[in-house]
This record gives structure tokens, C-alpha cells and sequence, in this order.
């Protein structure tokens, strides 16, 4: 930021602490909690969890998003705005379009997938058993082997899920970015 128009304190730490505490519940619920629960719970109330933890992720996501653009780019000059200040607000505008896809679009759809998926499997007495629990075939394998509808189900969850995870990883990125650009940019430490 040009040192005529520097970020006011409050500001700061706002845009600071929201930034930050986006980016830590970002890295938790993708790099760890999503690992925890899959290898700990059962296939199905894993499933269940997900889908209550993922819409307020998601909300939060977006939330936490906005805030941090509306702060930033109410402190800027815009008729003097360097590189590096559109890169963040760039970097924050991305994050928080693909949040709000997530949020709105991506997520019901995931979620209504599985929900089709997990009734399926439950019709077939699969889904209380823990992800590694089984010896043998894969049931599922041999389910969607047989099953096309279940098969087309699992493929419509996948993609969903997939892009799903795509936009969750470019708003990591975008945040990680963001905070990298700050942290190279303070004086002291």
C-alpha cells in the first residue's frame, strides 16, 4: 500500500484478523478435520456431518470474504492504486466469488447427491462400516458394477464434489496469498 493512503488502525486489524481467521478454518477444515472424521466415523454419518459442517463453512467462507474486500477496498486511492493492491483485491474478489459458488450452488448440489448415494447404499444394508473396516471386495465397486443408476449417482457426486474442492482450494490459495503479501510487507516482527 503507497504511504499516502495507509490502512487505518481499526481497519487493519480487522482486515487482519478476519484474513487470518478465514485462512485457519480453511486450512483445519480441509487439511485435517475432513481426514479426522473420513478415517474415525462410519461412511454414512461421516456423510451426515459434512453436511452440517460444510453450508456454515461455506457461509462463513463468504462472509469472511466480503468483509475483507469491502474493508480493503474502501482504504484504497483509486486513482493511485499500485500492483500489488489490485492483486489483493483481486486475490479477495476471487475468494469470495468462489465461496459464494460454493455456498450456493456447488454445496446443495454435493450434498443432494449423496444424500441420493447414501439411500442406495442403505436399501443394500452399506454405509455403517468404517472406511477400511472391510476385507474382501469393495462392495461399493461390486454395487456399482451392478447398479447403474447407482453408478450414475456416484459419478454426479464426484463432479460435484470435485469442483466443489476446487473452489475451496482457490480461495485457500487466494487467502494464503493475501496473508503472504502482508506478511511480506510489515516493517518488523
Amino acid at each position: 500500500m503507497e504511504e499516502g493512503a495507509p490502512l487505518g488502525g481499526l481497519a487493519r486489524v480487522v482486515h487482519l484478523l478476519v484474513l487470518s481467521g478465514a485462512w485457519g478454518m480453511q486450512m483445519w477444515v480441509t487439511f485435517a478435520s475432513g481426514f479426522i472424521l473420513f478415517r474415525g466415523l462410519p461412511r454414512h454419518t461421516f456423510g451426515l456431518v459434512q453436511s452440517k459442517l460444510f453450508p456454515f463453512y461455506f457461509h462463513v467462507s463468504v462472509a469472511c470474504a466480503f468483509v475483507n474486500l469491502c474493508v480493503l477496498a474502501s482504504q484504497y486511492s483509486w486513482a493511485r492504486i499500485t500492483f500489488w493492491e489490485s492483486s489483493q483485491v483481486f486475490l479477495l474478489l476471487l475468494s469470495l466469488v468462489l465461496a459464494a459458488v460454493n455456498d450456493r450452488w456447488l454445496e446443495p448440489r454435493t450434498s443432494g447427491a449423496m444424500w441420493a448415494l447414501y439411500r442406495v447404499e442403505k436399501e443394500r444394508g452399506l454405509g455403517q462400516d468404517a472406511p477400511g473396516s472391510r476385507r474382501g471386495p469393495d462392495p461399493y465397486r461390486q454395487l456399482q458394477a451392478q447398479d447403474p443408476k447407482y453408478k450414475a449417482l456416484r459419478q454426479t457426486f464426484f463432479r460435484y464434489h470435485g469442483m466443489s474442492t476446487l473452489c475451496n482450494l482457490g480461495c485457500l490459495l487466494a487467502n494464503g496469498l493475501c496473508l503472504a503479501g502482508l506478511a511480506l510487507g510489515l516493517r518488523s516482527l
